[in-house]
């Protein structure tokens, strides 16, 4: 299929760093920005879905015309994000949303659009949904071992019982969307072709991350 020939669609996205969102998983969202909750409201009166997507924080300005902006101060996004649908939403009395998004597809951006909202907006090429997807039982027990060993490090307290009862998708899709590795490593997880590499980077970046001491530890942005 030519470029010219995908199928796109148009999406109000969220960029916000350090957050990942996987088909089949949820995220919950505090929404208090003006701009995003217009966005929400936006995406309500619609089809309840929101884009979430990370920011590149390199500290300087986009290029003009990258990702297809005129050049601005707003920070250049990644190409690859995740479509959320709003599966649960909390209208609070000043204006505040709480959500929960439950994952619908990865999306790759095509280009951003000119538009006059404050939230922006982008044509995406929805990419295609993996079915249920399972690690040997070599990966599964390293991945469990090394996030043993991750959390005693960093003193966080689990239920190990419960995280024995996950599947392979929700056990490595669930630690990729709540490790506290920087934006490029989170990117990198909701990249991975296949769970197999995923579940293999999360035991390379434990590993690296958890020999560093309290000073630089990485932290969600």
């Amino acid at each position: 299929m030519t470029q010219d020939a995908r199928q796109t669609t148009r999406l109000s996205v969220f960029p916000l760093p350090g957050a990942l969102l996987f088909p089949g998983m949820h995220l919950p969202l505090h929404i208090f920005e003006p701009r995003y909750r217009a966005m929400v409201s936006d995406a309500m009166a619609r089809d309840r879905r929101i884009g979430m997507i990370q920011p590149r924080l390199q500290g300087a300005p986009p290029e003009p015309g990258a990702n297809g902006t005129a050049g601005d101060d707003r920070p250049e996004l990644y190409d690859i994000g995740c479509v959320g649908r709003i599966a649960e939403v909390e209208a609070l009395e000043d204006g505040r949303f709480n959500l929960v998004l439950e994952g619908v597809a990865l999306f790759r951006i095509v280009r951003e659009l000119d538009v006059t909202t404050a939230f922006r907006q982008v044509e995406a090429e929805l990419l295609p949904v993996t079915g249920d997807e399972t690690l040997s039982l070599g990966h599964r027990s390293s991945l469990e071992l090394e996030s043993r060993r991750y959390a005693e490090a960093q003193g966080y307290t689990v239920d190990w019982d419960a995280v024995e009862r996950l599947d392979d998708e929700s056990l490595v899709n669930g630690i990729a969307q709540i490790a506290p590795f920087d934006a490029a490593a989170k990117q990198a997880l909701l990249e991975a072709p296949d769970i197999e590499t995923r579940a293999e980077l999360i035991i390379q970046l434990m590993q690296f991350f958890g020999r560093h001491d309290g000073e630089d530890k990485v932290t969600l942005q």
